[in-house]
């Protein structure tokens, strides 16, 4: 976007902050506007897709601190009434004044301005855009490709997670003068499974319930995996939150092969139980003679002060 459509387009306004806005602010207002308006999320509809660009070329610039800062200087130039003195020319002469055709040129070769002060026209890089796609669980397990508004195609790796980001090399704005694009952004979101979760290099997470006894006793417990189910064992004496990590059932990794699995184990109490079971656990309380608490035995059987 060059510095001349600047004075037609509010960036503020287009994101619907304030001039003063931080750049907290100003990601916050693209985020919700992104997803409003983003096309996948309103296919067909051409005004979507338009408002789509203009919010993705508002945040562009707003935020970049060295974009944004010459945005501001532009917009405050014109307002000012597109002219301002300055002092003399290099090598002497009086005080010159500068219009705001002057600041932009002809687009063709260096303006009077840029002759004034002893530069020329100068290639600039385009602002970085950055986009979203959203992904079902397996997608992101398997890797996909995907369309973009612009008609963009990008391969997908396989194994990204939710919040990713996927560079796309000179996708983004165009170039001033000559210079080259910037860099499209594609950030990842994954739809969510019922039982597993994706973590970062190939891992993948499951939660596993186990029994009481299983627990203290020690069991093989079968567990599910995105392809044949596998066996894990349980030690004895597993406490509850205790992870089991199998190796290469995870997901695909991009330096190649897969994660791991991990096995979340939860123990569950039951909350009832017959006449049996609890005659059975009575006797093991009574023959289970360990306290949990004797860390606290201590503490607890100090003497008190008097009030």
């Amino acid at each position: 976007m060059a510095q001349r459509d600047w004075l037609e387009k509010d960036y503020y306004k287009i994101l619907g902050v304030a001039e003063t806005a931080s750049k907290e602010d100003i990601k916050k207002a693209y985020r919700k506007l992104a997803q409003r308006f983003h096309p996948d999320a309103n296919k067909g509809d051409a005004d979507a897709e338009t408002r789509f660009k203009e919010i993705s070329e508002a945040h562009a610039v707003l935020a970049n601190d060295e974009k944004r800062a010459e945005y501001d200087e532009v917009r405050r130039f014109a307002a000012s009434g597109g002219e301002r003195w300055f002092g003399s020319r290099p090598g002497g002469g009086g005080n010159v004044r500068v219009n705001i055709g002057d600041l932009f040129g002809d687009g063709v070769g260096a303006g009077p301005f840029e002759d004034l002060f002893g530069f020329g026209p100068r290639a600039e890089r385009g602002a970085d855009a950055e986009t979203a796609v959203h992904l079902t669980f397996e997608e992101a397990v398997s890797g996909t490709m995907v369309s973009l508004a612009d008609g963009t195609k990008v391969r997908i790796p396989a194994g990204v997670t939710d919040g990713s980001r996927i560079k796309v090399a000179a996708k983004g704005q165009s170039g001033r003068r000559g210079g080259p694009a910037g860099d499209l952004y594609v950030r990842i979101t994954v739809a969510p499974h019922p039982v597993f979760e994706l973590g970062r290099n190939g891992t993948l997470s499951v939660t596993v319930p186990i029994a009481y006894p299983e627990a203290v006793l020690g069991a093989k417990v079968e567990v599910p995996t995105l392809g044949a189910p596998v066996t894990v064992k349980v030690p004895p004496g597993t406490p509850h939150g205790k992870t089991l990590r199998v190796k290469g059932k995870g997901i695909p990794r991009r330096s190649g092969g897969n994660g791991d699995l991990l096995v979340k184990l939860e123990v569950l109490i039951p909350q009832k139980l017959s006449k049996k079971e609890k005659e059975l656990l009575e006797q093991f309380a009574a023959v289970h003679t360990d306290s949990p608490r004797a860390h606290l035995e201590s503490l607890m059987n100090r003497p008190t002060k008097a009030s």
